[in-house]
């Protein structure tokens, strides 16, 4: 083994206790006594039947040794009633041990729960900026393999490594008692050459399945990824080339797949050849005593008992800790998710945001996605309560950066943002997010029905309350046109409705959700111009009485707001009302003149 391979599998180990440690919670909380006294009660079966199970061919012993005295009847009857006794030990052994799994099972599925649920919600509070460089098919992949990993891992760290030792302990000291050492001694080297090999080929066998693991994340991401954009895969006749490239992937995931299913049979054959070395070594030895009279035929049917109860459990550890150390390469990669540190947190003690009129205040601000490339260069600007300011500009000049800075999605780099005079910082992001509704340029909605989609501006909010907002933004009429109604499902990302639609199901989503700051980002650039009339009515209405950022490309749109800021390259250069600016006839005049000069060459 290199020094790089060396230095790889003490990483991987390092993970694995790293991953034991925050299993071992779930296992033993504090805060659930219910949960202890099942596992408690769950090793008690597991100690009964282990006892029983190294008992049974002693049992077994007995009636053999029984039957093969001749006539003696009675003797026949005891044999009768030891082998009663045996087929009642390896009931007892079964039905203790499947006692021992139904105790345990609501501790696992419990572990599973909370575990998943904790991922889940941490992905969730983890920054934009994460989630925009991560793949989507590849995170959920990670998800689904740690999850499927907790149960599985619990109950074998519990119920299989140290059970097991406990067995062969027992199986030793009964060998020894009753037969000599060399027994001992032959079981003791079968059993220290089996758990080295199997060790030493698993720990080789963890990275085979980590670059299988790689090549599996990576074929399903492009799958997802390929679907997610069906529309953009037709419009440019590229299944055969999307089928090509997940096939590649596919293609990387089979050769590692195949050396890990080879590296397995050279693991099994080698078990193989431990465990019956052992066995053969052990059996001649009785063979031995049984023709020098020294030991009984039942003797040698007990010493093959034990035997391959000894072989099972260890036929049992290679898969065990096979399973286990893959168990921690996919539960490894879940924790390095969740160690995965959010960006954005609330400060120690933050207070929720009070909204007294809904005033935004930009004082120097300064981001930059890239510290060596600064997008917004200290930009001011006081959006007044209730009032409407639009921000437009070229693309790249800033303006959703605003948008996002609003939200909290990032963190200024330098300045302040303010709501009523309280750094966006300073407060808490849930109360935050409540005081802002959000009109994306597209409105993505969940697979799921109308009212569901309405709804998730509210939650708890009723029919009528849903009907209402549907009302507000102008797109009752159709749901009530549609044969489901409210229940029709939209489709995957909504697809079922057209861009309208969908934008005012949006609008209905964020009028319902009833902020008093109003965000719209672009929420009209995607639409033809007939039905961005009729979503700009519905706009209008839904920013009476809110304060209104809009960042927008047409001007057309934003011509009847209170203020018009113009960006260009990060810096406010105008900024007014629209008849003022046009009188000036600079930046903004020249925006409006090309597009009425667009329209009009278009109509």
């Amino acid at each position: 083994m290199t020094a790089t391979d060396q230095h790889t599998v003490n990483e991987a180990r390092a993970s694995g206790l790293r991953t034991i440690r925050r299993v071992a919670p779930y296992l033993w909380p504090e805060d659930q006594p219910w949960v202890k006294r099942r596992v408690v009660f769950a090793l008690a079966m597991l100690v009964l039947a282990k006892l029983i199970a190294v008992v049974t061919p002693i049992l077994y012993k007995g009636a053999v040794d029984a039957l093969a005295e001749e006539g003696v009847p009675m003797l026949a009857l005891g044999a009768i009633g030891l082998t009663v006794a045996y087929g009642m030990a390896r009931l007892m052994t079964v039905g203790f041990q499947q006692l021992r799994d139904a105790i345990f099972a609501p501790v696992g599925q419990r572990a599973l729960r909370r575990l998943a649920l904790e991922t889940f919600g941490h992905i969730h509070r983890l920054s934009m900026r994460y989630h925009i460089t991560r793949k989507t098919g590849g995170l959920s992949r990670i998800i689904e393999r740690g999850v499927k990993g907790v149960d599985f891992l619990l109950r074998f760290l519990l119920f299989s490594i140290g059970p097991l030792i406990l067995e062969l302990l027992l199986v030793g000291i009964i060998l020894t008692w009753m037969f000599d050492a060399w027994y001992l001694v032959i079981v003791a080297v079968t059993i220290g050459f089996y758990v080295w090999f199997t060790f030493k080929v698993t720990e080789w066998r963890v990275q085979l399945r980590r670059q299988m693991n790689d090549q599996d994340t990576d074929a399903n991401q492009k799958a997802i990824d390929s679907l997610l954009n069906f529309e953009t895969v037709k419009y440019f006749g590229a299944e055969k080339r999307e089928a090509a490239r997940y096939d590649e992937a596919m293609k990387g995931y089979e050769a590692a797949a195949l050396k890990t299913a080879y590296s397995l049979a050279f693991l099994n054959f080698g078990q193989s050849l431990f465990i019956t070395a052992g066995l053969v070594g052990v059996m001649v030895l009785a063979a031995l005593g049984v023709q020098s009279g020294a030991l009984t035929v039942g003797d040698f049917v007990m010493v093959n008992a034990y035997m391959i109860q000894i072989t099972v459990p260890l036929n049992f550890l290679g898969t065990v800790y096979r399973e286990i150390r893959q168990a921690l390469v996919d539960m490894g990669e879940m924790f390095d998710l969740l160690e995965q540190p959010a960006e954005i947190t609330d400060k120690p003690g933050a207070s929720a945001l009070k909204v007294s009129g809904g005033e935004i205040e930009l004082d120097d601000l300064r981001f930059g996605y890239d510290p060596n490339r600064e997008i917004l260069k200290g930009i001011s600007l006081t959006v007044p309560a209730g009032q409407t300011v639009a921000i437009v500009g070229a693309t790249g000049s800033g303006k959703s950066t605003i948008g996002r800075l609003l939200f909290r999605f990032y963190d200024v780099t330098g300045g302040a943002l303010r709501i009523d005079g309280q750094d966006v910082r300073d407060v808490t992001q849930d109360s935050l997010h409540a005081a802002i509704g959000v009109v994306p340029q597209d409105t993505v909605l969940f697979n799921d029905s109308i009212r569901y989609n309405i709804a998730y501006g509210r939650d708890g909010a009723t029919q009528d309350e849903i009907e209402q907002a549907a009302r507000d933004a102008q797109i009752h009429d159709f749901i009530a046109s549609l044969p489901e109604g409210y229940d029709t499902a939209v489709g995957e990302r909504g697809l079922k409705l057209s861009g309208g639609e969908k934008q005012r199901v949006g609008i209905a989503r964020t009028l319902l959700k009833d902020p008093p700051i109003l965000l719209l980002d672009e929420a009209t650039s995607a639409l033809d111009s007939d039905t961005e009339h009729e979503i700009q009515d519905a706009l209008a209405r839904a920013g009476e009485g809110r304060t209104v950022i809009t960042i927008a490309h047409r001007l057309s749109t934003i011509s009847d707001a209170d203020l018009i800021v113009v960006l260009h390259e990060g810096e406010i250069v105008e900024r007014g009302t629209h008849d003022a600016l046009l009188a000036r006839g600079a930046r903004y005049a020249n925006l409006w003149n090309r597009q009425q000069s667009d329209a009009q060459d278009a109509a």
